[in-house]
């Protein structure tokens, strides 16, 4: 089970992974074997989210889900499968983490009544010296 909050988990078999060949770390190792992990995870069928969960995860993260509504993510960073695999399930939960965080919902709120009146002040007082500039000054002769 992988855990991403406290009351959401995905059991390890809804996910599937694919290894390739990788362009990452590896001197001629890169050539040969297939490290690159690619983390699959089909949300339209997956019974661990709600369908207001879906809906968000599809919202947020609509770059990374193809038509099929299949979530891909992808790791080559490490020289070894096992660690590609690690770190693609990380950054699988943090991109879910953040999807399905809500954000608080916004409150009102005003001008105070002294800002409001600081405001006006400096205007007007911004105003005068640009008055004061303006006029042409006459000298006596």
């Amino acid at each position: 089970m992988i855990k991403v909050s406290d009351t959401l988990f995905i059991p390890e078999e809804e996910l599937q992974f694919k290894a390739s060949r990788s362009s990452g770390p590896g001197g001629q190792n890169v050539n040969k074997l297939n490290t690159r992990m690619t983390l699959l995870f089909d949300l339209e069928n997956s019974p661990s989210l709600s369908q207001a969960d879906k809906e968000l995860i599809k919202r947020r993260l609509s770059t990374r889900i193809n038509s099929k509504g299949v979530l891909r993510v992808v790791c080559q960073q490490h020289r070894t499968q096992a660690a590609n695999r690690r770190t693609a399930v990380e950054r699988f939960v943090e991109l879910l983490v953040h999807a399905l965080r809500r954000s608080p919902p916004r409150r009102k709120s005003r001008i105070s009544v002294a800002a409001k009146r600081r405001r006006l002040e400096d205007k007007a007082r911004r105003s005068r010296l640009k008055q004061f500039r303006s006029k042409s000054q006459l000298w006596d002769e």
